[in-house]
């Protein structure tokens, strides 16, 4: 599994959130086991492979943290979505800018310009072109003025 499908199942996870009411470490409890993946594989390739060692980790840490970090994530997402609040952004696009800005804040081995990156073409496979668009002016302008400080 490489460290972009590892990302997107973290996004997927990220969004459950919004409709999940026992929090982060129950969800990644019910969803990360061999027998959920292998019941998602029937129908979604990403859920093939079963993540290892370095890739659970990295799933459990975006999960924990942006869920741990979502109010002051959702601060940035307004504060750089000019005209916009958190509510009007789809869903699965607030997953993706929340994914990102936390691996900016928070995951040194994740360099800004691969953040923004990975969010960008990973938006491309759920939102349309104007989504994508917004998602990448979000984030260039969030990195320019808060990883700069």
């Amino acid at each position: 599994m490489t460290r972009v499908v590892a990302r997107e199942i973290a996004v997927h996870l990220i969004y459950e959130l919004d409709f999940c009411k026992e929090g982060a470490e129950a969800l990644l409890d019910q969803a990360l086991t061999q027998e959920r993946f292998a019941q998602l594989a029937q129908e979604e390739e990403l859920y093939r492979d079963f993540p290892d060692g370095k890739q659970m980790e990295y799933i459990q840490d975006l999960v924990t943290g942006v869920a741990r970090h979502r109010q002051e994530l959702d601060g940035y997402i307004g504060k750089y979505a000019i005209g916009w609040s958190v509510r009007r952004i789809p869903k699965v696009a607030a997953a993706i800018l929340r994914t990102a800005m936390y691996e900016v804040l928070y995951r040194p081995d994740v360099p800004n310009n691969a953040a923004i990156s990975a969010a960008v073409e990973l938006a491309k496979g759920y939102e349309d072109e104007k989504v994508v668009s917004f998602l990448n002016g979000v984030l260039g302008s969030f990195v320019r003025s808060e990883a700069a400080q």
